[in-house]
């Protein structure tokens, strides 16, 4: 029997290095930033720090190096009470990322090396099947090996837990995850990606909603930047409106906002589409601060958005 409130998330850690600027520079080009910041990051283990300090009781499942930035990841889930099921590689460092920020827009752009969770096998995940098959939600992205995405979302579909798959970044994988997957949850252009028709528009959503419930998932919730999120399955399209927290800082970290709350939101029993607004209202409150994890709000926080709201 899955146990009520909790949830177990496969993905990789990485320490973000965020970089400030007016613009990128152009190759061969060296100029002057407005500021610097490093931190934990990594979509599976932001989207854990998301869960957990939205009240789940959250499993990070991953691999991080023996290494200064592995130490941090220790920290960090030690801190929001995540437990860690991460062994720690003597041959791979901890992963990396190279975050661009817009100073004045807060748009970002993103380079991630995985390190140690590129290691991240099916028999890793076979090592933590326990703990996906006692959870009432699992989540998983495409950071790590698809491979092991896919050996998660079966040990979590055999036993009846609520799968949800993240399919960030855009990269390619077995079609096999869609009829395993109850939530899928892409950005616009990962929706494109994946079935090859134009996402610009709510509209286009839609029908790229319907075409990935054609290929077998569940339900499919495309997150689409400031109009909010639309949730799309056989029965109900409707557009979570997104939520104005303050004036947006930084969107690094807003889709794994939206996943960490929408994960510990089903694992609470919420309806799925309640689930998508509190998801939205924590992304919404994300994108007003710096970082991607240390942006993520608590419990007390998201509640009182929504009663706001």
């Amino acid at each position: 029997m899955s146990n009520a409130g909790s949830v177990a998330i496969l993905g990789i850690f990485v320490a973000d290095l965020a970089f400030r600027s007016g613009r990128m520079p152009a190759v061969g080009e060296t100029i002057m930033g407005s500021g610097f910041a490093m931190g934990p990051g990594g979509k599976g283990s932001n989207q854990a720090v998301a869960s957990a300090r939205a009240g789940a009781k959250t499993t990070f499942i991953s691999r991080i190096g023996a290494d200064a930035f592995g130490d941090i990841a220790m920290a960090t889930w030690a801190k929001e009470g995540i437990v860690p099921m991460v062994p720690r590689s003597a041959h791979q460092p901890t992963g990396a990322a190279f975050i661009y920020v817009n100073d004045t827009n807060g748009e970002n752009a993103i380079i991630v090396v995985p390190g140690a969770a590129d290691d991240l096998s099916v028999a890793d995940v076979d090592a933590a099947g326990d703990v996906i098959r006692s959870s009432r939600v699992f989540v998983t992205q495409l950071e790590q090996p698809p491979a092991s995405a896919l050996r998660g979302l079966e040990i979590a579909r055999a036993a009846g837990v609520t799968t949800i798959f993240n399919p960030a970044p855009a990269a390619p994988f077995d079609g096999a995850i869609y009829p395993l997957v109850d939530y899928i949850t892409p950005n616009e252009s990962e929706a494109a990606a994946m079935t090859g028709l134009p996402v610009t528009s709510v509209d286009e959503a839609r029908r790229a909603g319907d075409a990935l419930l054609a290929k077998g998932v569940g339900a499919a919730l495309i997150t689409l930047g400031e109009k909010g999120a639309l949730f799309h399955d056989k029965n109900r399209s409707f557009l979570v409106p997104a939520f104005d927290a303050g004036p947006v800082v930084e969107t690094a970290g807003a889709g794994d906002a939206f996943n960490g709350g929408f994960a510990a939101a089903l694992a609470k029993a919420m309806d799925p589409l309640d689930a998508a607004r509190f998801g939205c209202a924590v992304a919404g409150i994300s994108v007003t601060r710096h970082g991607t994890a240390p942006a993520m709000p608590y419990l007390s926080e998201v509640e009182t958005l929504l009663a706001r709201a």
